[in-house]
């Protein structure tokens, strides 16, 4: 008793005296704030032009997460020693299994030039086009961005995509060519395929190489130099525009601002333009890369808020946060994320529905672009149908759920969302293949499709099967330009009008087999078009199964009805009587496999007589096998849905 009270009391005097000595940092060593000293994290020591908000903006695998970790160890944010950062900004289990980034992550640093401080504000951002919101949702609280190029890779179709983000919203690039140190690495000729293809100076090209940290340091004196510092609102309210959040189990909900106007302070009463909500301001600080404490956040700062927000549905991205009685215009509102792909996800269990749950809806306090919906299934039970970003963002999903959460999960055959025009003027968007209108439908005028622009950069000796690829799955307007022409290792930029189903199935593992893994891939959202679409059901012995429903362009109909019921055939264990297997669309029947019964020998008994002995046997057989067709049910069980979903050629 006598050491508690020793604890509280030390406590109680370091609160006093604004002092946090050893042991009072010992006994909170569980927190997630770091209690920093106060004199290094003087907030009101960097006015605006001391600031510069800039992120790191490329392709995948091009080196963004080294360079981070180069860029905090240069500014003494984190330690030096040989070899022990790898990926420090990378924080999620997934992410170091997969070595890429699915979310963008937030540190500040101090760097000193001329013997001035600077706070430099730095956010890593993921290079996939899943995660391609989490891109522009960055760049709304940044002026700067370094453009990564790998050397040895040179301009891929993911670089051009951010590098038009980064253009539209006015935000200073600079672009920075990596791994220069690398044997295969070609400097001059990727320096030309950025001067042709952004029209960028090879002059201002910095080159570096973020593993080694050679030139590294000039990329810190060029975004002191560059990037223009934040020009803050000449109005002292307090203005705060929120840009990410993530969840907390113990705080709530923690909120990235960038501080237009006026200071926020711990203590202060904050409200919503978007919900009207007000919030108190528990804590607040900046991330070194850690949560780091400091009491207030100034003009052109970013850091975190902790303000007891307890839901994640009230923090939106892009709203504006003012000082209780002193309200302010909102500031530009931020497109929110759109959903490309759907799937179900069920229990391999039923039982473990509630736990499944839980799991979800916790995984979707820190992963605010999932949409979720309840739905049910005769074959798997309870479930939900959830909404993503891509078939990546998909598959991030479910291993986050088996790795955090230690749940077992069946997940249907992506899907797409539809749309059905009806004659009455209004338009339903239809996201499960179940709920799709059926043939002949006279209330449905049309049905449309979305579809993607394509961006596909490879050597242009594979040319031709790009285009052969591209035309096997309905893409068409195909537009081809040379990135380097007259190089000896010459590469071409297509682009095309395709559909999202067919880009959510195997055309991503079929582009980088033809390709020898040397093709990059892309695409943007173009809109819905008019399809001749169908719905195909899958029945055994007549009676559908609603959680194998698929959309089939009526080109593929054949195709997909004999793969898929060739593979139903091999993971239905046999039954006592026949089996029908059919894919069928509306009443007519596309494909059909026959699982034969299995069979008792009963003639093995009988010895000599007459054979009409044996047919009176053999006709008995089969009066009962007809009997027990009607009255047998045909379960699939959860063993051949995990086989039959976890194929990627069930579908082409």
């Amino acid at each position: 008793m006598h050491k508690w009270t020793r604890r509280l009391r030390l406590i109680e005097l370091s609160i006093q005296h604004g002092q946090y000595n050893k042991e009072f940092r010992r006994l909170f060593s569980c927190s997630h704030v770091v209690w920093s000293d106060s004199k290094q994290w003087k907030m009101v020591d960097f006015p605006p032009e001391r600031i510069r908000n800039f992120g790191i903006i490329a392709h995948i695998d091009h080196g963004k997460s080294t360079l981070a970790d180069r860029l905090l160890e240069l500014t003494g944010t984190i330690s030096s020693t040989a070899g022990a950062n790898k990926q420090v900004l990378d924080k999620l289990k997934v992410e170091r299994e997969r070595g890429i980034t699915v979310k963008a992550q937030t540190a500040s640093m101090i760097h000193h030039l001329d013997n001035n401080p600077y706070l430099l504000n730095l956010i890593d951002t993921p290079g996939h086009v899943d995660f391609s919101w989490e891109v522009l949702r960055s760049l709304a609280a940044c002026q700067g961005a370094l453009l990564l190029v790998d050397a040895t890779q040179g301009v891929q179709a993911q670089s051009l995509s951010v590098f038009h983000a980064a253009k539209e919203r006015g935000v200073k690039i600079i672009p920075v060519l990596n791994k220069i140190d690398l044997p295969a690495a070609d400097p001059e000729r990727i320096m030309g395929q950025m001067s042709s293809t952004f029209g960028i100076d090879p002059d201002e090209v910095l080159q570096i190489s973020a593993k080694t940290g050679l030139g590294v340091e000039s990329v810190l004196e060029a975004i002191i130099e560059r990037v223009p510092s934040p020009s803050p609102s000449p109005n002292t309210a307090l203005k705060a525009l929120l840009f990410d959040s993530s969840y907390d189990r113990y705080r709530g909900v923690i909120s990235l601002f960038n501080v237009q106007s006026g200071v926020l302070r711990r203590g202060d009463k904050i409200q919503s333009c978007h919900t009207n909500k007000k919030y108190d301001v528990i804590d607040v600080g900046v991330m070194n890369p850690e949560e780091t404490s400091t009491g207030s956040l100034h003009p052109g700062q970013v850091g975190y808020v902790a303000c007891n927000m307890k839901q994640s549905t009230e923090a939106h991205i892009g709203d504006t946060f003012f000082r209780v009685g002193e309200p302010v215009a909102p500031l530009g509102s931020f497109k929110a994320s759109k959903a490309m792909v759907y799937a179900g996800i069920f229990p391999i269990d039923n039982n473990d529905f509630p736990k499944l749950e839980e799991s979800i809806h916790r995984l979707t306090l820190t992963d605010r672009s999932v949409t979720v919906q309840r739905e049910s299934s005769t074959a798997l039970g309870q479930g939900h149908r959830l909404g993503f970003l891509g078939t990546l963002h998909m598959d991030v999903f479910r291993q986050r759920l088996e790795d955090e959460y230690d749940a077992n999960v069946i997940i249907t055959s992506p899907s797409v969302p539809y749309e059905a025009v009806y004659r009455n003027g209004k338009t339903k968007m239809i996201s499960n293949p179940v709920e799709f209108p059926e043939p002949g439908d006279f209330k449905v005028v049309e049905v449309r499709e979305p579809m993607v622009k394509a961006t596909i950069i490879v050597p242009d000796e594979y040319l031709g099967q790009m285009m052969e690829l591209i035309t096997s799955h309905r893409g068409g307007e195909i537009d081809h330009k040379y990135l380097d022409a007259g190089s000896t290792s010459a590469r071409v930029m297509l682009q095309s009008v395709m559909p999202l189903s067919e880009v959510v199935t195997d055309f991503f593992d079929q582009l980088k087999h033809r390709s020898s893994g040397f093709a990059s891939f892309d695409y943007e959202e173009v809109g819905y078009m008019k399809s001749d679409l169908h719905k195909m059901m899958f029945q055994l012995n007549g009676k559908p199964i609603d959680a194998l429903a698929m959309i089939v362009h009526k080109s593929n109909i054949a195709k997909v009805g004999r793969a898929w019921t060739k593979k139903l055939r091999e993971v239905i264990p046999r039954q006592l009587f026949e089996v029908a297997i059919q894919a069928v669309i509306g009443s007519k029947v596309q494909a059909r496999e026959t699982l034969s019964a299995i069979r008792k020998d009963v003639t093995a008994g009988l010895y000599g007589g007459h054979y009409e002995r044996k047919l009176k046997h053999l006709e008995r057989q089969k009066e009962s096998k007809k009997k027990m067709k009607r009255v047998g049910n045909v379960e699939l069980p959860q063993e051949a849905f995990f086989d039959m979903l976890r194929t990627k050629q069930g579908g082409k």
